[in-house]
């Protein structure tokens, strides 16, 4: 027993080492060795050397491997192999891989990951949030944006175009700001975070995102860069871009929208050029934009394009064209109203229209590359618009719950004293802490040059998920506050708004189970897309040659995944070689832990599955989960380290990665519950949690720290609330709730002194504000004490203030609506 114990032990320690193939053979033979000096039976010597020579002699000679092993998995891995769309195939090689490509191996590289500079703003864009960005914020006033105008101001507007913020990413040579992918987040996070600042946000943020101005600069002619990137920068153009139709949403493959490609008529001349037919909706900035860009399918029956072989078939591809919005015929202008936030989106529509090729992004040669223009846009784009305007609205929650709950009493004390709504503040700062560490982290990376297609995904799933979760905390704590809709109230339209960026850009549901999951295991695994290139290489004999080499490394990859995973579950990732010391040493270890796992159960899911795996999308979910989490921990240890390791965040780092650890070890026993071949699954598990799991949520002492931070003025809100948008004046809910605070907790002793003489009786008034000058008669209080109690308590009787209308202001403006039939709008019988 105690020798296969020792050769156990050897085989699993050459394994979690990751030995290569000469460095195992001479690990073996050594321990072969070791056993029969020390006395070990002969016989088993003699049995397991040549089984050792059986095994090991194929695998190091290269001619004997290939064609006893490597050929044949070549021949399976042909048969299992899902098969790739085209559009998938495009969006496999959108984008860059980058710091979750070492989640994927298992053992990720941990200076590399400290080694990521932490995104920093030039002067001249500190310049620009302290300034324009300000201004700005001080134009929006909620209520009047969502129940009276149903936009921003005019002056607003004015402001917008006249300091550029259609041009954050435009160069300057074209009369652009040419801001960092972390300007250009820092930016909208603050003005999200503003009153009726979602509406805003969202109006800047398109023109920066994945719209025309990001496919002129990159694939555009010269002359469409000098036509129009100017007039985008200063807003005299106003862009939107229509991708999506009520025929396909997220299979934006599936597009029925088309151009055909024949000679028509333009401005009296007889051009080469497009006849298009497009429905459609959900268009942010639609209704007001002046430029519209479109994605459509483009169709060559007729052979017209130059250089193009009619053997190829009428079908181009999809093409991305840029429409002036007065061409005739474009049906523009209507608007959809989500979900009571006016900001401003509607539909498109054309019908027989014709344009001139050249309307086409980067012109008749950019024909049919449409789909892989937007793959490799919205890489950036989705790492920046959502996760920015989500983060802004959750670090705003997190601000106004902490400071409400120190303002307002219950029962004589402050609700955030109560465990249970200091569960709800940390809950809400927390996830305020992790998402804004996610952006910070994810915007940081398309500065360092990468265009990360998964972590992209990651960021906007994650950050609109927590988004949802935190102002759902928020409403939570302000209790009836939260609910009297009216201009005190500064959280109710944010609860409303928040399902709309869960949607957008791919509803979260898909994003989880398909593109996280599905892309990165083949994009961002280190073998399987080498594997995959050399199955379908022309050239029979490179191929092998190249499986061989990923198939070899492959299996050493499995192999030391198993290894870690037992090795590190068994001392909970203590033993793992990680580079810091300190209170966040512990989460290193277990990132290392938990990756090694979530490599082991990627590349047993995609074996004991297939190409099913495509179709199992609640396991494909789970493990896009632990990818997620995985990413969020490395996001916030950064966030951490980049601040400057402050103890004083030690509590809100700590409940971001409980919460991370217990998330990843849920979603790993959903994947090991389900999986076919029930002994394989089994074998895994042991190699998962070999002593079970053991990961919990946030222990309550963390969570009652973390309410105590949320609920004093300190360096922990000034570090976690940088990017909020938080003026003196009162006016406006984040400078009413820090001058409350503020005042609240100057206040603290003189309060206790005039409750301790009520109790003693010598002060008699019930009410509260009575109370101040009975104390200062009774000389509890002198004057000027009772003159700053009364202010503090004007103060919270402000915050705490909810509305109330007449009958005649409840009244909202009767809309009207077309009903929608195939050929024409008809109004609609049944209009509200």
């Amino acid at each position: 027993m105690l020798w296969i114990l020792y050769f156990l032990v050897v085989g699993i320690a050459v394994a979690y080492h990751r030995l290569n193939l000469t460095q195992t053979t001479i690990a073996v033979g050594a321990s072969l060795l070791v056993f029969v000096l020390l006395g070990g039976p002969f016989w088993v010597f003699l049995l397991l050397t040549v089984l050792a020579v059986l095994i090991l002699v194929p695998l190091n000679n290269t001619t004997l491997r290939q064609e006893w092993i490597t050929r044949p998995a070549l021949a399976f891995f042909r048969r299992v192999l899902p098969d790739i769309s085209p559009t998938e195939r495009v969006a496999l090689d959108a984008g860059t891989v980058w710091w979750e490509g070492e989640l994927f191996t298992g053992q990720p590289d941990l200076d590399r990951l400290r080694g990521y500079p932490a995104p920093t703003l030039s002067a001249e864009e500190q310049a620009f949030l302290d300034g324009p960005v300000e201004d700005l914020c001080r134009l929006f006033d909620e209520w009047t944006i969502t129940h009276t105008e149903q936009d921003i101001s005019q002056q607003a507007w004015d402001l917008i175009k006249e300091q550029r913020f259609f041009g954050m990413i435009i160069p300057k040579r074209y009369g652009g700001l040419e801001f960092s992918a972390y300007a250009h987040s820092c930016i909208l996070a603050k003005i999200a975070s503003s009153p009726g600042g979602a509406t805003a946000s969202s109006i800047v943020a398109v023109p920066n995102s994945l719209g025309p101005a990001e496919l002129l600069m990159h694939y555009g002619t010269e002359e469409q860069k000098d036509r129009y990137l100017p007039k985008l920068a200063t807003g005299e153009e106003i862009p939107c871009f229509g991708l999506t139709s009520p025929w396909a949403g997220s299979d934006a493959g599936a597009i029925p929208d088309t151009g055909v490609v024949c000679m028509g008529n333009w401005k009296g001349r007889e051009v080469l050029g497009m006849r298009l037919d497009f429905d459609k909706r959900y268009i942010t900035l639609a209704p007001v934009a002046t430029v519209v860009g479109l994605a459509l399918k483009l169709y060559d029956p007729e052979g017209l394009l130059p250089d193009r072989d009619a053997a190829e078939g009428e079908f181009v591809g999809v093409s991305c064209a840029l429409i002036p919005s007065d061409t005739p015929g474009l049906d523009i202008g209507r608007r959809h109203f989500p979900l009571n936030n006016p900001f401003v989106n509607g539909p498109l529509r054309g019908k027989d229209i014709f344009v001139p090729l050249e309307f086409i992004i980067g012109g008749a040669a950019m024909a049919g590359q449409g789909w892989r223009m937007l793959m490799e846009c919205l890489a950036v784009g989705r790492s920046i618009s959502l996760p920015s305007n989500t983060t802004g609205v959750s670090l705003f929650a997190a601000y106004a719950t902490g400071a409400y709950a120190r303002v307002r009493y219950q029962f004589g004390l402050p609700i955030g004293r109560f465990e249970g709504v200091a569960q709800a503040i940390a809950g809400a700062a927390g996830r305020a802490y992790a998402s804004e560490a996610v952006r910070c982290m994810t915007a940081g990376a398309v500065d360092l040059g990468a265009k990360p297609s998964v972590p992209s995904a990651i960021a906007k799933a994650y950050c609109t998920e927590m988004s949802q979760e935190t102002v759902k905390l928020a409403m939570d704590v302000h209790a009836g506050k939260g609910v009297m809709l009216g201009p005190s109230n500064w959280i109710a339209r944010a609860y409303q708004g928040t399902p709309i960026g869960i949607t957008v850009e791919g509803h979260n549901i898909l994003t989880r189970s398909m593109m996280i999951f599905g892309q990165g295991a083949i994009r961002c695994h280190p073998y399987v897309l080498k594997e995959i290139s050399a199955v379908n290489d022309d050239n029979a004999a490179r191929g092998l040659v190249d499986f061989d080499n990923a198939l070899l490394a492959h299996i050493g990859h499995v192999l030391s995944a198993a290894a870690r995973s037992l090795v590190l579950g068994l001392c909970f990732g203590r033993i793992a070689k990680v580079p810091v010391s300190g209170p966040t040493r512990i989460h290193y270890q277990r990132m290392m832990r938990y990756a090694a796992s979530f490599a082991l159960l990627s590349d047993s899911s995609m074996a004991l599955l297939g190409g099913s795996l495509k179709f199992r999308e609640a396991i494909s979910g789970r493990l896009g989960g632990i990818l997620s989490q995985l990413y969020v921990v490395s996001a916030a240890l950064r966030k951490f380290e980049g601040d400057g390791s402050p103890v004083e965040d030690l509590p809100l780092l700590h409940w971001v990665c409980d919460t991370a650890w217990a998330s990843i070890e849920a979603d790993a026993d959903g994947v090991l519950r389900h999986l076919p071949m029930r002994p394989a699954a089994w074998l895994l598990r042991a190699l998962v949690f070999p002593l079970g799991r053991h990961a919990r949520a946030p222990h309550d002492e963390i969570e009652m720290r973390i309410a105590e931070l949320m609920t004093e003025p300190g360096s922990v809100r000034q570090r976690l609330f940088a990017r909020v948008f938080t003026p003196n004046e009162l006016d406006y809910p984040a400078g009413l709730l820090h001058h409350a605070m503020q005042a609240v907790n100057d206040c603290a002793a003189l309060e206790k002194r005039v409750q301790k003489s009520h109790k003693d009786g010598v002060i008699k008034d019930p009410h509260p504000l009575r109370r101040i000058q009975e104390a200062a008669k009774a000389s509890v209080l002198t004057q000027a004490e009772a003159d700053r109690l009364a202010h503090c308590y004007a103060l919270i009787e402000r915050v705490c203030q909810v509305d109330d209308f007449n009958s005649e202001e409840m009244m909202a403006q009767k809309p009207t609506r077309k009903r929608r039939t195939r050929d024409a709008e008809t109004p609609a019988d049944d209009a509200p």
